[in-house]
């Protein structure tokens, strides 16, 4: 199905009464693409929809220097949750869907970013920008974040959040997030934590598992030390890396880890029925 032309839905513009923008966004359908820019505005939104194809939501304000934005896009013709879920355990493909969003973020303003995916796919490139908090929750979409010209976090990050029911997240060089906490929720769906990456800071990584798989890729750098922590019943598999030595019960470092523990990767994890991987 051919795309219709990519006009501009909505612009928010910026305010030197703002220090910060705290920004959620909630996608009910379709294909969505996150991107920095170097224009001033706080958000552009651009889409092939024509208007009266989707209903929207759209709240500002400005509390304390903050500017306060939300942004809620969903089908007017989607089909429903239920549906949805049908489609994606009884189904190897993929729905298809011609909707299309682009929304571009200004690297003038730190960000505390909450986004919402409920169908379809995400492509989020936080490259060069300057966001201090950052939550993504999908339902049944499939997500994918990272760094993609390899210019990190402009900011120190507090807490990265991820949340999957039954779709995915792929998080890419995320050690470019510069992120102290990194939260890691999956429940029938994959995650996957890429952190090939030699982290500049250490980072506290605490996750859990349903029934979903948690892929966690370590960094390249043999040097880089890593601790785990892994609480885990019979019903679920957990694999280690071979060079790992146990400490404990249900606690393994690498040999980095035990020389000088500073600037650690700490993971802290929880699996009940899936799967647990860790690469190099």
């Amino acid at each position: 199905m051919a795309l219709g032309q990519i006009k501009k839905q909505f612009t928010v513009e910026d305010n030197t009464a703002c220090e910060s923008i705290k920004l959620q966004i909630k996608a009910n359908s379709g294909s969505c693409f996150i991107k920095p820019s170097h224009n001033p505005e706080v958000l552009n939104v651009f889409s092939n929809q024509q208007p009266g194809a989707y209903s929207h939501q759209f709240r500002k304000e400005i509390k304390d220097e903050i500017c306060e934005v939300f942004l809620a896009l969903e089908d007017v013709a989607n089909q429903g949750f239920s549906q949805s879920i049908s489609y994606r355990v009884f189904s190897s493909e993929k729905p298809a869907s011609d909707k299309l969003w682009k929304m571009y973020l200004t690297d003038n303003k730190p960000y505390d970013l909450e986004l919402f995916y409920g169908l379809g796919r995400a492509n989020i490139d936080l490259s060069g920008l300057s966001v201090k908090n950052l939550k993504i929750n999908t339902a049944s979409a499939d997500v994918t974040i990272g760094y993609y010209n390899q210019i990190e976090n402009l900011v120190e990050m507090d807490t990265l959040a991820l949340k999957v029911d039954l779709g995915s997240v792929s998080a890419r060089n995320i050690s470019l997030a510069r992120s102290k906490y990194i939260m890691a929720d999956v429940g029938f769906g994959n995650i996957m934590l890429d952190f090939s990456t030699t982290p500049v800071t250490g980072n506290t990584i605490k996750g859990s598992v349903g029934a979903g798989n948690l892929v966690i890729i370590l960094p390249e750098n043999s040097e880089a030390p890593v601790s785990v922590k892994i609480k885990e019943s019979w019903l679920c598999s957990v694999k280690i890396p071979k060079a790992f030595t146990k400490r404990g019960n249900g606690i393994y470092a690498n040999e980095a880890y035990q020389k000088n523990p500073e600037n650690a990767l700490n993971f802290d994890l929880d699996v009940s029925m899936g799967n647990i991987v860790f690469k190099q």
